[in-house]
This record gives structure tokens, sequence and C-alpha cells, in this order.
């Protein structure tokens, strides 16, 4: 009893030390800074853990991080381990603040950082000294954010121009990295490739001269009104600056200085588009464009098809307004239409076309006119609304049935008349037969026979058991609708999936088609989604959290899909992942 005793308390006693081997803190650079400088907070663990939640911050703004760096080394045999996630903050105001608690999940534990307090003072003065490299490059490297209009309309193109100034005094000879890249929650976005190299400007800043290199070129359209904020592009530069001291021929050391810089955030005030004025119609487009509609035949048989063509060209948002829709005679079949479009994005925003072809098959024979059609979109040379509309089409069935045409036989009349027989009426049949006699076995009582006998009795359980699946197969209300909404899901990403192995067409397809499935079941046009919005509604719609998280998340890939690369891994994933979730939402939804 005793040595159990021991046992169970040596068995405690390791738990215990092995649980006390675990270390989880914060460090923060400086527990007392101006409100003009910058603080960074450390969380180091000594073993590797998952579910990292970082505390929220309060009273600082994150302007980098978090930068996630990995020691493993080994000293004598024994292995030695760190990782630690890197905050760099800025305080928004003077006084007391505590950063309050990180936590981390190791071997199933949870473990939390202790608060440390941090004072915010004035603004400190910063050496002004020009011996001092850190004021030297400071003073030297600036990184600026140029926005082309920051008072947009709605859905009206802007381009954000990031821009390294860098002066004669110093040098960049290693290249920076990022630490942090701006959001564009609420606008469409894309980045403008720049061609080879970055090339090197000449240019002035504040009035002195500055050579600069552009780092990233971005077209945004704004979808939601209002004052909407464009995080801060930040950067971690290691910059060359000339020391004191000189080497054995004269020239003057440099001196690597490595300065975070930030172009500051951006405010965009949104204009809304006007409500005096505005067509029934209008889907959302902005900018300028033309709007024809033709066909590649006007003349035909019934049965037949032609092509029809709705087609719009200029510049503005293509992509993200509806084209209008088509309404003909019922006499002409209509099928789905196939999306056409050809848009490419420079600094300006998007040009091209955009269209959808339409197969028509005209069922009788006639002339059937084709109605003009309307096209309206806010002109912005002149901040107004314009309505455009096609020219009347007529197509000439030439040759078919005529509609509710009677059967030709109709009204006939038959009248008896005597027939008269000839002599060699039948000839033809001939009376001898000249029949030879078979050796061919019976059939009747024949295998064969008996087979063919016993085979529908044999059918019989088969005939059941398939009538009790198929009952079940209807009676089961949750597997039909899964199966009809997993068939709408694929029907709206149809596109998507033609794109798979493109990303950028395929992510702007996979935007669209979820755009599209929400208008047709939220009933909402292009200029009210947000992402909040979106959430909210579907909440509403009793559509549970964890599938509206995905689909908002699968909103966010899109965005960010334009300017980061994406494995075709991560896009079959995102296929599948929209797919499931449209299902989801098409059955949850009240």
């Amino acid at each position: 009893m005793k040595l159990k005793s021991v046992y169970i308390l040596l068995l405690m006693l390791s738990f215990g030390f092995a649980k006390a081997q675990v270390s989880f803190v914060a460090k923060v650079s400086k527990s007392s800074l101006g409100i003009n400088e910058r603080l960074r907070v450390d969380f180091e663990m000594n073993k590797d853990g998952d579910n990292f939640s970082p505390p929220n911050f309060e009273g600082f703004k994150v302007v980098g991080g978090p930068n996630q760096s990995i020691s493993n080394s080994y000293i004598n045999g024994k292995r030695s381990y760190s990782k630690t996630y890197s905050y760099f903050l800025s305080p928004k105001a003077q006084g007391k603040f505590t950063i309050k608690q990180g936590t981390i999940e190791i071997g199933g534990e949870i473990y939390k950082t202790l608060p440390i307090n941090v004072v915010v003072t004035a603004a400190v003065s910063k050496p002004k000294n020009g011996n001092n490299a850190d004021y030297v490059a400071s003073e030297n490297v600036h990184l600026v954010a140029e926005i082309s209009n920051a008072k947009p309309y709605l859905n009206e193109a802007i381009t954000i121009v990031y821009k390294l100034y860098v002066s004669n005094n110093v040098s960049i000879t290693s290249s920076w990295r990022e630490i942090d890249s701006p959001k564009y929650a609420d606008f469409w976005s894309q980045i403008i490739e720049s061609k080879g190299k970055s090339q090197i400007y000449e240019g002035t800043y504040q009035g002195k001269p500055y050579r600069y290199v552009i780092l990233k070129r971005m077209v945004l359209y704004p979808q939601k009104t209002g004052k909407l904020i464009i995080e801060p592009l930040t950067l971690d530069v290691p910059i060359d600056v000339q020391g004191n001291t000189r080497d054995v021929f004269g020239r003057r050391r440099m001196t690597r200085v490595n300065k975070t810089i930030s172009a500051g955030a951006r405010t965009i005030a949104v204009k809304p588009l006007p409500e005096q004025g505005r067509p029934d119609d209008f889907t959302g487009a902005v900018g300028e464009f033309q709007f024809n509609v033709f066909t590649n035949k006007n003349s035909l048989n019934a049965d037949e098809s032609l092509e029809l063509k709705t087609k719009i060209t200029g510049s503005g948002n293509l992509k993200l307004f509806d084209l209008p829709s088509l309404n003909l005679p019922s006499s002409l079949e209509v099928y789905e239409p196939v999306t056409e479009n050809k848009v490419k994005t420079n600094s300006k925003g998007m040009n091209g076309f955009v269209g959808e072809s339409y197969t028509v098959i005209p069922q009788y024979k006639g002339v059937y006119p084709i109605r003009p059609i309307a096209f309206s979109y806010f002109d912005l040379k002149t901040e107004s609304y314009k309505t455009i509309s096609s020219e009347e089409i007529i197509i000439n069935v030439e040759n078919g049935p005529m509609p509710n045409q009677t059967s030709s036989n109709e009204g006939i009349t038959n009248t008896s008349k005597e027939v008269v027989l000839s002599n060699d009426q039948f000839k033809y049949i001939k009376l001898d037969a000249d029949l030879q006699p078979t050796n061919q076995l019976a059939f009747f009582k024949s295998t064969l026979f008996w087979w063919l006998t016993g085979a529908p009795f044999l059918l019989i359980p088969l005939f059941i058991i398939g009538g009790n699946r198929r009952r079940k197969h209807l009676s089961d209300v949750d597997g039909k609708r899964l199966r009809k909404a997993t068939k709408l899901a694929k029907k709206y990403l149809s596109e998507a999936k033609k794109n798979i192995g493109k990303q950028e067409a395929f992510y702007e397809a996979l935007e669209r088609a979820l755009h599209n499935y929400l208008k047709a079941k939220l009933d909402i046009v292009t200029s009210d989604f947000s992402k909040e919005k979106i959430a909210t509604l579907l909440s509403k719609r009793s559509v549970e959290e964890d599938v509206v998280t995905v689909f908002i998340g699968l909103l966010k890939s899109c965005e960010f899909a334009r300017y980061t690369p994406t494995s075709d891994v991560t896009i079959n994933q995102d296929y599948k992942k929209a797919i499931s979730v449209i299902s989801s939402i098409d059955k949850q939804m009240n």
C-alpha cells in the first residue's frame, strides 16, 4: 500500500514538473514611451502551441504584425526551442494602459501571459543629431500613399499608388520586408502588375530632390458609401547611413539601420449616387458605356437556331453590375445565356466589354419583333443617369407550322363506292406453298420456355425492393432539399468551375456567383453589398453562424486572391467550400 502511494506521488510530481517546464510570457520594448513613438510587444513560448489569441491592445493601434519567428537549436545535446509572435503598436492617446493577457494552447492546456502596464507620455523630441544614424534614416526615407480621388462616387474607380522616397544622403541595398498589408474590406480591388523590375524615378518630396520607386498600384471600386478607411502599408526597411568612421582608403563606413515606416491610414469619403432621376432598371453601372443587341441572322425556318447577343462596351465597373434581361415572345424558345467578357484593368480602372449570348429557336412560322431593350448607367462626366435603348429586331420565320394549325385531313367527307374485282386481283398470291418439314426442337417446355416463364416471378422481389427504395428516396425531405440545393450551387458556380487553374478569372467568377446567389435569395442590389449586412441578413433568415462565417470568409478570399498568389489546391478547396456553403444556406434559409 505504501509503495502504491509513493508511486502515485512520484507520478503527480512528474506531471507537475512537466507543466512547470512550459513558459509563455509577454515582453515590451519599453514601459514608457511618447505618443509619437512605437511600442513592440513580443509573446514568447518555449514549446510549440496552437490557437494563439492576442489581447485587443486597447489604447493602441496595430501598425505591424503579427510577425512570427522560431528559434530551434541544440547545445550539448539539449534542444532549445523558442517561438515568438511580435506586434508593433502606435499609441492613440496619452495615459496609462494595460497590455492584457494573451493566451495559447500547449499540450492541451491553456496558458496566459501576465498583464503589462505601459505609460504613454506627451510627444518626445527625437534627437536631431546629424551624426545619429536613427535620426538620419528617419529623416531621409518616407513611404507615401497617393490617391487619385479622395471623394469618389459609389462604384467609381480610384487609384492608390504606394511610393517609397529615398534621399541622396542614404541608400537601400537590401530588400525591405512588408510588415502589414492594407485591407480593402469595403472595396472591389485589383492590383496593377508592373512589368519588369522596379524602376527608379527622380522626383521631389516636400520641395527637396528625392529618388523614389513605385511599390504597388491598386485600383479600387468602393462598394459602400460614407467614410471608408484604408489601412496603412507598413514596411521594415534596412537603410544604409554614412557613419563617422572611415576605412583605410578614407571612405566613410556605412551603418545599417532598420526602420519601420508606414504610409499612414487614408480616409475615402464615398458619395452615394443621386436618387433624383434614377431609372427603374438601373443595376449599378457607373462609367461611360455603349450598349448593343444584335443577331447572327434575321431569317430562318422553325426549329432552326439563331444567336442573339447583348454587349456593353466602355470603361467603368464592368464586372459589378447586372446585364439587362431579354423579354422575347413565348413562341421563341430561349436557352440559358453564355457570359462573354473581355475586361482589362489599368491605372484608370476597368475597360473592355461584357455581354451574354442567347440561343433562340422559333417554334412556328411568322414574324416576331424583339422590342428595344434599355440599359441605364450613371455617367461620371455629366454626373447624371443615361439610358441607352437598342433598336428593334425583326425575326422572320419563313417555313414551319402555324400556331394552332388544324389537321390537313379535317373537313374531308368519305363517300362509299362499289368495289369491282377483276379476275387477276389476287394473282400475286402463291397458291402452291411448297413447304418443307424442319427438325427444330419444340419451344414448348424447353429450357428457354421455363426461363422466360419464371423470370417475371423472379423479378417481383427486385421490383418490391426498388419500389421501397424509391419511396424512401422521395420521402427523404432533407436529402431532397440538399440535392436540390447542391444542384443550385453548381449552377451558380459553373463559370467558376470552368476557370479552375486560372486564379484571377476563378475568383472573379466565384465572387460574382456568390453575389448573384445572394441577390437572388435576399433581393438586394450590388450597392448594398457589405459583409456586415450580408451576415446580418443571413442570420435573420435562420442561417447558422458557422455557415455565415464560411460564406464571409469566401468573399474575403476572393478579395485577397486578386493580389496574393494562391495554389491550385486552395482554389479547388474554395470551389468545394462554395458548393457546400451555398447548399447549406439554401437548405437552412427560411
